[in-house]
């Protein structure tokens, strides 16, 4: 109603304002039965209300459409209206909602062929990679243990953009378990062990047995590996150890990953969990991409879990993931 009056508005001071000047004509015209105009006048204002009362009344469902909120974009098409505006306006929703539907189902598409292909094509890399590790693995050479490396590190890298274009249909691939947080950690720390030995940093694993919560291990163990990635790297050549810990806070469990690195600037500390923010610690690690804790903290939100970091500039960072209250105690 109010987007109503709101666009007839103009109209009816326009009709006022002619009304006016033939009163005013009238009178300075000498007719002496004013009365007789004013009569004239109050008819039209009754014929222009019934004008306005039809038209509102032919249009009170355009007018419905526009001023209410919708909580969907299908509930603006599949109207008929009778009006010649209003219907109009239905063609063209409906012709744009078609147009947009067909665009969305393309751009769907390509989307599940992108993903086929990456899927197919880090399982096909994973062959090869498996193939120069055996043949590496039992040599003294250091040659071929640089090998072993670089094939940890491709590897690491096939699994990220796999698990990167995994999270666009997360809840396709999510299945809640008991997880054991001693047992995630323990694959976690021998999953980096050339790592840790390249990097000259000591794991420390302190997990209580009794530490089980309900989550997808799969995705959980992604988490735990970026923030380990991360420690190891910003640690690397300290000789320090990397401390990984639960513990219990307000019956809610805690998993936490501790370095004695290089520390975050205070200043990057906020923008951390960007996309592809590096910050100061980029310049000087030129392997960072600034995925990783971007990554940590998505599937961390799709977990329902909660990333927490702290850090100091040469003192290191802790990372903690806090759990729900889905603690089991054994």
């Amino acid at each position: 109603m109010k987007l109503f009056l709101r666009e007839h508005l103009p109209l009816v001071c326009w009709s006022a304002a002619q009304w006016a000047v033939v009163l005013l004509i009238y009178r300075l015209g000498g007719f002496e039965k004013l009365s007789t105009a004013v009569y004239a006048v109050f008819l039209c204002a009754v014929l222009f209300s019934c004008y306005l009362a039809i038209r509102y009344i032919t249009h009170r469902g355009f007018y419905a459409r526009l001023t209410n909120r919708l909580a969907s974009l299908g509930q603006s098409v599949g109207r008929r209206e009778q009006s010649p505006l209003p219907s109009a306006l239905g063609r063209l929703l409906d012709a744009q909602y078609s147009h947009y539907r067909n665009e969305i189902q393309a751009w769907e598409r390509k989307q599940r062929e992108h993903l086929i292909f990456i899927n197919q094509w880090a399982h096909q890399m994973k062959t090869p990679l498996s193939v120069i590790e055996m043949i590496t693995q039992d040599e003294d050479d250091e040659r071929l243990q640089s090998i072993s490396e670089e094939v940890d590190r491709m590897r690491h890298g096939i699994e990220m953009m796999l698990y990167t274009a995994r999270l666009e249909t997360f809840e396709q691939d999510f299945s809640v378990e008991a997880v054991s947080l001693r047992q995630v950690a323990n694959e976690a720390v021998h999953e980096y062990k050339r790592l840790f030995i390249r990097s000259h940093v000591y794991p420390e694993v302190n997990v209580d047995e009794r530490f089980i919560v309900q989550t997808d291990a799969k995705w959980l163990r992604f988490v735990v590996l970026q923030l380990l990635s991360n420690a190891i790297k910003y640690s690397s050549g300290s000789g320090g150890k990397v401390a990984v810990t639960a513990f219990e806070r307000d019956g809610t469990p805690v998993f936490e990953v501790r370095d004695r690195g290089v520390g975050i600037p205070k200043a990057d500390l906020k923008r951390v969990f960007q996309a592809f923010y590096t910050g100061e610690n980029g310049r000087s690690f030129k392997e960072s991409t600034g995925m990783g804790l971007y990554l940590a903290s998505e599937v961390a939100k799709k977990l329902d879990l909660r990333l927490e970091l702290e850090s100091e500039v040469g003192a290191g960072t802790t990372v903690r993931i806090v759990f729900g209250r889905n603690l089991t105690t054994l």
